[in-house]
């Protein structure tokens, strides 16, 4: 007979806490590279800004590093195929547009209103982040646009055989 486990797929077979490594295929991608440096840079944004003057600042780098946390295992695990009622390329749109805008402004406040050395690492960490989260956005913006133009060619086609068909009147005898 067959071992049910094995219909499952390599993942169900793998026990414990190995079972929350990503694959290779999946951190071979752009889109698991990305997803990682946006976490990674979050974080030690995070400790550079609880290491710092500039305290107050924290909560946006920690709420940033655990969505990328999140949206990097919900990627990994294969979330989004499971959970359609999502619309997970808008989702990732929005977070890393909100991400971008969010580190780059209080990069400036970081910059101009705090003076100790942790401030300004955390501040050029944030830049960084921006590039990052931008690049990511900038990506994930591409690909909406060729989804959207595949969906709008689809629908032309019906149109231009019903315009062609009104040329013709088939009832005249």
């Amino acid at each position: 007979m067959d071992d049910p486990e094995s219909a499952e797929g390599p993942r169900a077979q793998r026990a414990g806490l190995s079972a929350l490594i990503p694959g290779r295929g999946f951190m071979a991608s752009r889109k698991g590279q990305l997803l990682l440096a946006e976490w990674v840079v979050s974080l030690i944004t995070f400790i550079c800004y609880v290491a710092s003057t500039a305290v107050a600042l924290m909560t946006v780098p920690l709420i940033e590093f655990l969505w990328a946390l999140f949206t990097f295992f919900a990627y990994s695990m294969k979330l989004n195929e499971q959970l359609k009622g999502i619309f997970w390329p808008l989702l990732d749109f929005i977070r890393c547009v909100s991400a971008a805008i969010i580190y780059f402004v209080i990069s400036l406040v970081a910059v101009s209103k705090y003076s100790c050395g942790a401030s300004k690492a955390a501040a050029v960490l944030g830049f960084i982040a921006t590039i990052v989260y931008a690049f990511d956005f900038y990506i994930i913006f591409n690909d909406l646009i060729q989804f959207l133009k595949k969906g709008d060619s689809a629908d032309d086609e019906p149109q231009r055989r019903k315009s062609d068909d009104d040329g013709t009147d088939s009832d005249s005898d």
